[in-house]
């Protein structure tokens, strides 16, 4: 009871093949690295290393989803507005 777990519901080769692309983007990706350390590293509800690359794939979903809807280009700012700290200093650095 209480704990979370990771589902494992939804396409079995999709889910194969986005969790491959988030392990690979957590590498490369500065965006997505500091995402994933963001969510394991938190100081309330920490994630497993596991349940944040699912978070990560579900997050890779969306942003696939908005720049085949939109016609927008990746931009690492939009993706880091989800952590707190770093959207401080992007608005510190707009105002400075």
């Amino acid at each position: 009871k209480g704990q979370t777990r990771i589902t494992k519901r939804g396409r079995k080769k999709l889910r194969a093949l986005l969790f491959r692309v988030c392990m690979i983007l957590v590498a490369k990706n500065s965006a997505f690295k500091a995402l994933h350390t963001y969510y394991t590293q938190r100081p309330d509800n920490p994630l497993k290393k596991m349940q944040s690359l699912i978070a990560l794939c579900n997050k890779l979903i969306r942003i696939l989803f908005a720049i085949g809807k939109k016609q927008f280009e990746f931009s690492e700012e939009k993706v880091l507005k989800d952590i707190p700290h770093m959207a401080v200093s992007e608005n510190v650095k707009i105002a400075g």
